[in-house]
């Protein structure tokens, strides 16, 4: 038999192992759920099917043949959702080979991280061990870093992974796009407003353009091309603002050009929370990034407390050197300095899949909903708390990393040692 035919047959043969394991049934029972669009139901019960859930509630009928999980005194909850990662697209930050989230130039709006996702980064796992079991993977650096796409953290393939693409522009209003404004946070404003009237420009006289019947336009076809979906309200702009007046220009930039708007870093956004919240945008802050700088000297502890009472959808990301692994602690410190436990909750399930699209699919233990489910031993804020089973697309996924390896290699010693 040749190679080819091996590798076929080695295909087909994975693609069943993939389609008998969707196939599978699984009757999740006896936890405390917490399907996050409704209150807690005790002794509940949740049904997967085909990568779906099914059926949600405390008097469910548990299908024949079902392969039943007891989740009697575990918590039960939505995968989490990590709304500001590089997960798939770096390895190790200081070694420019294990980086794909940038490209060079400022103005880089058709730029897609799709094709630079590898899906064997090592801590997809780590952050798959800890209850996140999809991400919002997006591009940095330069004034519009390109496009981020939606991602389930499960397949040996980036096609595996990629469940929208693109899912939102990323747009940078904070100190580090000074540059691209001539060193001014006005340039930065007016070179996007040319940016934004040149591409509408460019959809009205596309023809005359190719004909080169058009005066020179503020970036190329490709770009101006690629920010038309931003400016039809199709792909939300995702702008990293901290500052209140940078925020301003972000909310007077919506509504010029009627874009969708979501903040992310949003460090004084406390300040503006009534205006965010009348202009329905939706704020990504770092709960455990809150010491003042000059790009946001009104940082406190309860930026998320204050947004998420004022009424604005808030989601809770993590940035430091943990990264994704770190998202339920920082969800725990909001609640620590005050919003509600349903809340911190919500912002790393349904409040980004609300923000970006995707909660007609993800977010909230609902019937018709991806079967993104982690069964949790307690409170899953707390330190002591551990996922036990991590279900993504209803496959339910081995709790195993590098980490774990390393430490059942070298738990035990040889006596040489």
């Amino acid at each position: 038999m040749n190679r080819h035919i091996l590798a076929a047959t080695a295909a087909f043969a994975v693609s069943m192992v993939s389609a008998r394991a969707n196939a599978q049934t699984i009757a999740i029972t006896g936890g405390t759920v917490y399907p996050v669009s409704g209150p807690r139901i005790e002794h509940g019960t949740v049904i997967i099917q085909n990568g779906r859930i099914t059926a949600v509630g405390r008097d469910v009928g548990i299908p024949a043949g079902a392969t039943r999980i007891d989740a009697t005194g575990r918590w039960v909850t939505p995968g989490f959702i990590h709304a500001s990662t590089t997960l798939g697209l770096s390895e190790v930050g200081s070694i420019d080979g294990t980086n794909e989230s940038s490209r060079e130039g400022v103005i880089n709006p058709s730029f897609n991280v799709a094709d630079g996702i590898n899906p064997a980064v090592v801590n997809i796992a780590v952050a798959r061990m800890e209850g996140v079991t999809s991400t919002i993977a997006r591009p940095g650096g330069g004034l519009i870093a390109g496009q981020a796409i939606f991602i389930d953290l499960a397949g040996d393939q980036a096609r595996d992974m990629i469940v929208k693409s693109p899912v939102a522009m990323v747009i940078d209003l904070s100190e580090n796009s000074k540059s691209a404004g001539g060193g001014s946070r006005a340039g930065v404003i007016q070179r996007l407003r040319t940016l934004f009237r040149d591409a509408l420009e460019y959809e009205r006289r596309k023809a005359e353009y190719q004909k080169r019947e058009v005066q020179d336009l503020a970036a190329p076809a490709a770009e101006l091309e690629a920010l038309l979906p931003v400016l039809h309200g199709v792909v939300p702009v995702y702008a990293i603002a901290n500052r209140k007046s940078d925020i301003e220009n972000a909310l007077s930039l919506m509504t010029e050009f009627t874009l969708k708007l979501v903040i992310l870093g949003g460090t004084e956004a406390w300040k503006a929370a009534p205006a965010l919240a009348q202009a329905k945008v939706s704020v990504a802050v770092f709960p455990l990034t809150n010491i003042p700088t000059f790009d946001g000297t009104g940082a406190r502890s309860d930026n998320a407390t204050i947004l998420s009472d004022a009424g604005v959808n808030v989601i809770v990301v993590e940035g430091e050197s943990g990264g994704p692994r770190n998202l339920r602690f920082a969800a725990g410190h909001s609640v620590r300095n005050g919003m509600k436990w349903d809340s911190a909750l919500r912002a790393i399930t349904l409040a980004p899949a609300s923000a970006f699209g995707m909660s007609d699919r993800y977010g909230s233990l609902e019937p018709g909903k991806v079967a993104n489910v982690v069964i949790w031993t307690g409170d899953p804020f707390e330190y002591s708390s551990k996922a036990e089973h991590v279900f993504i697309e209803g496959r339910d996924i081995p709790l195993t990393s590098r980490m774990t390896e390393l430490f059942n290699r070298y738990r035990t010693l040889p006596p040489s040692y």
